[in-house]
């Protein structure tokens, strides 16, 4: 007797479209963002590189946002960091 096998695909398709982006050439007198995600030590993270960005490599201003671990970050926050920064790094500091 044939049986019949149906396979899911739990991927959710993008929610927004592919772009590309600009290669900084340099961090000296950009501004680095960081969204921090909750996760433990990840501001502990956030404040070490943020230094060695500023000491090393001249970076003229570091932002920091702290969102919850169960939301996706604020609109507002995005288009802010958006305006604001030159690059953003989001993550993890388990």
């Amino acid at each position: 007797m044939a049986s019949t096998l149906t396979i899911l695909d739990p991927i959710a398709p993008p929610q927004y479209a592919a772009r590309a982006l600009t290669v900084l050439d340099t961090l000296a007198g950009k501004t680095v963002g960081f969204i921090d995600n909750a996760k433990p030590n990840f501001q502990y993270l956030v404040d070490d590189l943020g230094e060695l960005l500023v000491s090393q490599y001249k970076v003229a201003a570091v932002l920091k946002h702290r969102k919850s671990g169960q939301v996706p970050v604020d609109e507002a926050v995005l288009d802010d960091f958006e305006k604001r920064c030159d690059a953003v790094i989001t993550g993890s500091g388990d």
